[in-house]
């Protein structure tokens, strides 16, 4: 048990240890400054723009960058649509797979546009190769579609007075070619080595040790799982993700993907603070992302690996910790981890059946999806964070008789009323969501394995996960009915984009207004003090939001077990 609270340790460690310079990197390339892979990508990207005719030296004002990141979104749904529902009739499928119905391609396809990868299918029987390598091609895009809108808010607050705040193309391409495939590409080499396949065969034969006959699916899914956690995507190749012996076969997998997901949303943290010359600022944001991250990683490692009460009682060894649900090679401690990060991050994969968790472990899962903003997915992460900034600030300035301020410009009511639309409307999709699904039991109840607090917690959790743009899921719950596909796919759509427009709007404005240089009475966002405060902000929405669903799932589930 003590080494694998080390190997914890060692991948957390390691994971803001490569942050830190990486997040340099990631400045040095929205600020277009010279960096070792221009070499490489520099006639890749040239080649590009000349085929597309975009150029990206051309400055958009915040209006524009949104007319193009929901424009290119829309396109990439409307393919995806196409592939999915005519899959069984594309090369590239050995396995034969059929086709989707509309309601799951609609499901699906949004899912990975909007980078939840919500998966109502399983992977190796539910897609082609030819649907999965289209499926991998948006978690790169999705991925890049969060980063660039992060850089915009990198722009608006670097430069004192503007407009002009970039190019999203520019952003776009650079995430992909420059961030996310990089990193993607040495990922997939250590996953190759390790024995996950990678190969456009189909099924493969085995004979077992009892003499039984058993088809076992392969395909490309080095690369798929690469990119499925460097870009917080989630979706698995194989239907049981991370827990799959394919996807994740030994514990350097296991060690190199949870380094993976975490990569990129703290180095964006750093990112920002170089690129706006504010380093305690970011500083600042990381100490409170961090704090909330290990109040909600140290009790689920502890609960997973103490074990089930329930369990005992039966007089069941318990040493190895709640191993239900769980591979015995990743152990609980390691389990307990991971479903933290892949729900704090936003990347949804799993290498342990959450459902099967703790109690109270399940409620930390979804306390980290319903306040969404320590660490967060890519580039969206640090937006989300922003709203609580902007919202601090304003308190702030209430409680000190001065008009509110954030990096030399003016918070005023129009920003504090988008600032508090998204705030809201995050806890609204997932309620509404849940108590519809509560009050129509015709349409849900037959999809539940469990009854009780456990079956209203997998419906709030697929809401919570939907809203989050997670794709966890408790998967005792079917969820493959045109009810979930469809109500889920318009959460998954709306809960992503209305939180990309509102901080880009809000950044919009004020890049627009007169900088105010610091004095004696400005208020200082990068101490400790400030962070104290924005923690505040965080704790009081969640707590008023979510507390009496929580009471009504797992809470209500834990005293059950005493």
């Amino acid at each position: 048990m003590n080494t694998e609270i080390l190997g914890i340790i060692a991948m957390f460690a390691l994971s803001i240890a490569l942050a830190i310079p990486f997040g340099k990197y990631i400045a040095k390339v929205y600020a277009g400054s010279k960096t070792l892979l221009d070499p490489i990508f520099n006639p890749i990207e040239r080649f590009f723009y000349k085929l597309s005719g975009i150029d990206p030296n051309k400055e958009m004002t915040w209006k524009q960058h949104l007319v193009a990141l929901l424009t290119i979104n829309f396109v990439w749904f409307l393919l995806g649509m196409l592939i999915l529902m005519t899959q069984g009739s594309l090369p590239l499928n050995p396995d034969n797979n059929p086709s989707m119905s509309p309601d799951l391609a609609f499901n699906t396809t949004i899912s990975f546009v909007v980078n939840c990868n919500l998966q109502h299918y399983s992977g190796e029987t539910g897609l082609s190769y030819f649907g999965q390598m289209w499926l991998m091609f948006l978690q790169f895009v999705s991925a890049g579609t969060g980063m660039a809108a992060a850089a915009i808010i990198f722009r608006a607050f670097r430069d004192k007075t503007t407009t002009q705040l970039g190019n999203f193309y520019n952003f776009f391409v650079k995430s992909c070619t420059r961030i996310l495939l990089p990193v993607s590409f040495i990922v997939a080499i250590i996953l190759l080595f390790q024995g996950t396949p990678m190969t456009f065969e189909g099924k493969d034969s085995i004979t077992t040790l009892q003499e039984n006959t058993v088809e076992i699916s392969r395909g490309p899914a080095a690369a798929f799982i690469a990119i499925k956690h460097v870009g917080t995507n989630g979706g698995g190749f194989f239907g049981v993700n991370s827990a799959h012996p394919f996807e994740n076969p030994t514990y350097l997998t296991n060690m190199a993907e949870m380094i993976a997901q975490l990569l990129i949303p703290l180095a964006m943290i750093f990112a920002f603070g170089y690129f706006i010359g504010r380093k305690k600022l970011s500083w600042m944001i990381f100490g409170v992302m961090t704090v909330g991250f290990l109040l909600l990683t140290i009790p689920n490692i502890g609960m997973e690996a103490s074990g089930n009460p329930a369990i005992s009682a039966m007089g069941v060894d318990n040493s190895l910790g709640a191993m239900e649900g769980k591979e015995i090679r990743l152990g609980a401690p390691a389990s307990g981890f991971w479903s933290i990060v892949t729900t704090v991050i936003s990347t949804g994969s799993v290498n342990a059946m959450h459902d099967s968790t703790m109690p109270l472990s399940g409620m930390n899962q979804l306390l980290a999806m319903m306040i969404n903003s320590f660490y967060g997915g890519v580039g969206v992460g640090i937006l989300n964070f922003f709203i609580f900034i902007i919202l601090a600030v304003f308190i702030s300035g209430l409680m000190v008789g001065r008009t509110p301020e954030f990096l030399g410009k003016k918070v005023e009511a129009r920003e504090m009323k988008i600032a508090m639309i998204i705030a809201l409307i995050h806890p609204f999709f997932i309620l509404v969501g849940t108590g519809l699904a509560a009050a129509l039991p015709h349409l849900t109840t037959e999809t539940l394995n469990n009854p009780g607090f456990h079956g209203f917690s997998e419906m709030l959790y697929e809401y919570t996960s939907s809203s989050a743009n997670n794709g966890s899921g408790f998967e005792g719950l079917g969820d493959n009915t045109l009810w979930w596909n469809i109500s889920t796919g318009i959460v998954l759509v709306l809960s992503r984009f209305i939180p990309i427009i509102g901080p880009v709007a809000i950044a919009g404005l004020l890049a627009e207004k007169k900088f105010i240089p610091e004095g004696d009475g400005t208020l200082k966002t990068d101490t400790p003090t400030f962070g104290l405060m924005v923690f505040a902000v965080i704790f009081i929405i969640a707590a008023l939001s979510f507390f009496p669903s929580l009471a009504l799932g797992p809470i209500a589930e834990y005293f059950t077990l005493y």
